[in-house]
């Protein structure tokens, strides 16, 4: 059975990297550049795991997470964030407060990602 994520981050690079990590590892990634772009892919499609950078244009993480709750109580999400210009631990851990089962500093260790990844699609 292939997983699927929606990875949103507006950087580029970033969601490349992820892509790639998770795709040859048989996982089907749905990438986002924003909160909306995210939110749209949301409500067309079911997801086993949504991964959101913070700091975004337009529709931040936080608020992406709050509307992803708002219509999935359940949906599994994991934030990560740099931080921007501040300390990546306070957006991080309001991210917690609003759902997100786990959390993730940039930049990311892939594979304890994966296993986070793995250890929430078993729950």
């Amino acid at each position: 059975m292939s997983y699927k994520i929606l990875f949103v981050d507006d950087e580029k690079t970033a969601r490349e990297t992820f892509k790639y990590f998770f795709e040859v590892r048989g996982y089907e990634v749905i990438l986002a550049n924003d909160g909306n772009e995210g939110i749209n892919l949301f409500q067309n499609s079911k997801f086993d795991i949504v991964i959101t950078d913070i700091i975004m244009p337009d529709k931040d993480g936080l608020e992406f997470i709050r509307e992803l709750k708002e219509k999935e109580p359940l949906q599994n999400i994991i934030a990560i964030s740099g931080g921007g210009h501040s300390d990546p631990t306070v957006y991080l851990e309001s991210a917690k407060t609003l759902g997100a089962k786990a959390i993730f500093t940039k930049p990311i260790d892939l594979k304890q990602l994966l296993k986070d990844v793995e250890k929430l699609l078993a729950e």
